[in-house]
């Protein structure tokens, strides 16, 4: 299968070089960007009037909350989470959760993300959904024990089941992630059994950390340290862990995750929607740490827009700093592209030959995206998810000229309704 992307403006390389040329896609790989290709291919695009961009990678979410989009607005955390969230999941069965894992991925393709790195559980039943949508999915199982010895043999059982049950499907696009929910859901023995796990399996381990005061002051209570700091250690950390949040980190926190290679998914909107707090974004570039970006759960946010949460991390840090300069576009769109490649360890996140062709095509024929004068300033600061008319994942047309063609999109939204209604 070879695809052709002709006359584009083309996101080019690591250093975001905009060129008008073509794309040659073979496999499920990039094999050459220049102008004038005229190789034949099994599928031609012509991308005249289009930025031909890397697919962005979503480094946390949840992506079946989409059925809770709406259900428990304008809440604190805990509030939110203790009296409305974890009640209607409670609710949720493997066939709901399936539902809503093909809702999220109908999101995902119709705005231009083509990798996610999730957390939730009956995760075998998301990689079925992610499967057939054709997306890359980095699924972790959110195991919580509460510090009950009975719960912690449960949780890991249930982990190594759902990795079982996920590598059975032998796809090189669905990766199994180990996902202890956060410090204060969570034992130690819990925490150094995934450690252990994690290295003596090859998987990477994704775990919320420092999202609100709140939650820092209950570790700091209980242990005597910053979450940060408890996690160092017990041996928790290395270059294959990826924090979600990281809003509340002092000097100390930031040179130990710089130390250990950690990288932090910044989400933005979520943290502002339940005011958690701002992430010191300067002072985590400043000391190296790789940073991603991700939406977080459609239910905190309310969708899974990567090129809306790119404005909402730029203008957000602006604002905070009284800084114009920090957060600039080209860091941003790195953080929604390259540098959550890096933190997956994924060929990807680049258009550049030898890369995987992860690719989506946004239409600048819109009054919003003229004139051209800056096309990734115009991703971050002017496009929207509806902007984006093509995905390609491994190679894959997942949605062309606004079709999505690997899911019935009208039986994807009638069933998430469905079930929207017997959760109420």
């Amino acid at each position: 299968m070879s695809i052709l992307i002709k006359n584009g403006h083309v996101i080019y390389g690591e250093n975001l070089d905009v060129l008008r040329a073509d794309v040659l896609i073979e496999g499920n790989r990039i094999v050459k960007v220049g102008k004038g290709i005229n190789e034949a291919a099994d599928t031609v695009i012509d991308a005249t009037g289009r930025v031909v961009s890397p697919g962005f990678i979503n480094l946390h979410t949840h992506s079946p909350m989409g059925l809770l989009r709406g259900l428990a607005d304008d809440l604190p955390l805990m509030d939110w989470l203790q009296n409305h969230i974890w009640p209607r999941e409670a609710k949720l069965t493997p066939k709901y959760i399936k539902v809503g894992a093909y809702l999220g991925a109908l999101e995902m393709i119709r705005s231009g993300t083509t990798t996610f790195l999730d957390m939730y559980f009956h995760m075998d039943k998301v990689a079925e959904a992610v499967l057939e949508a054709g997306l890359r999915g980095y699924l972790s199982y959110g195991m919580i024990d509460l510090g009950d010895p009975d719960k912690t043999e449960k949780e890991l059982k249930e982990a190594l089941r759902e990795m079982e049950a996920i590598e059975k499907l032998n796809s090189d696009r669905i990766h199994f992630v180990f996902g202890p929910h956060a410090p204060y859901t969570c034992s130690i023995a819990l925490l150094k059994s995934v450690r252990k796990l994690a290295t003596e399996h090859g998987k990477l381990i994704t775990i919320h950390v420092s999202e609100t005061v709140s939650e820092v002051g209950r570790i700091q209570e209980r242990y005597g340290k910053s979450p940060v700091v408890l996690l160092d250690d017990i041996g928790f950390f290395g270059n294959d862990v990826i924090i979600a949040h990281g809003v509340w980190l002092d000097s100390r926190d930031i040179q130990i995750l710089a130390r250990h290679g950690v990288t932090v998914a910044h989400n933005p909107g979520s943290n502002m929607k339940l005011a958690s707090g701002v992430m010191p974004l300067e002072k985590l570039l400043n000391a190296g740490v790789n940073i991603g970006l991700g939406t977080d759960g459609a239910a905190s946010n309310n969708n899974l827009d990567m090129l809306e949460e790119m404005k909402l991390a730029a203008l957000l840090h602006k604002v905070h700093n009284l800084d114009p300069t920090i957060a600039d576009a080209r860091t941003v769109f790195r953080m929604a592209t390259q540098n959550g490649a890096k933190a997956l360890r994924l060929n990807a996140g680049v258009i550049k030959e030898g890369y995987l062709a992860d690719i989506a095509i946004i239409n600048f024929n819109r009054p919003h995206l003229r004139p051209i004068n800056d096309v990734i300033s115009h991703l971050v600061y002017s496009a929207n998810g509806n902007d984006v008319e093509t995905t390609i994942v491994d190679g894959k047309i997942l949605m062309l000229d606004g079709e999505v063609l690997t899911l019935d999109e009208e039986k994807v939204i009638s069933e998430a309704e469905k079930v929207s209604e017997k959760l109420a």
